[in-house]
């Protein structure tokens, strides 16, 4: 599959999605002003990456903050690694700064929402 990469913007995250180095990681901002446009082709991606995952799948959220409708092209990313748990091993690290109690607290919410395996891990 080839590499889906986007540098991030005042508005919008850096994404890597690389499975030939196991790499998939979404960090900084999310704040798109369409966010189902913008992430309608890495969640197309991550579509076509679930017909065959790797053995293990890690995932990082890294992400400053993220505005709601953000929030639910998220939990679209989710459901399809969700998918993807039911043959290989998905991992989500859910990564927060030491102190943001919003961060935690936005990944608690999606772990209870998911059947996945999440690291909640303090930057």
């Amino acid at each position: 599959m080839e590499v889906y990469s986007l540098i991030a913007t005042e508005d919008t995250p850096t994404i890597t999605l690389d499975p030939s180095q196991g790499k998939f990681e979404v960090a900084k901002r999310s704040l798109p002003e369409d966010a189902a446009s913008f992430y309608a082709p890495v969640l197309d991606w991550l579509v076509n990456y679930s017909k065959a995952p790797l053995e293990i799948t890690t995932f990082v959220f890294n992400l400053e903050y993220f505005n709601t409708s953000s929030a639910k092209q998220l939990f679209k990313m989710l459901n399809v690694l969700e998918q993807i748990s039911r043959t290989k091993k998905v991992l989500v690290q859910w990564c927060y700064d030491k102190g943001d109690e919003d961060m935690l607290a936005s990944g608690d919410r999606f772990a209870r929402l998911t059947k996945l395996t999440f690291e909640m891990k303090e930057n």
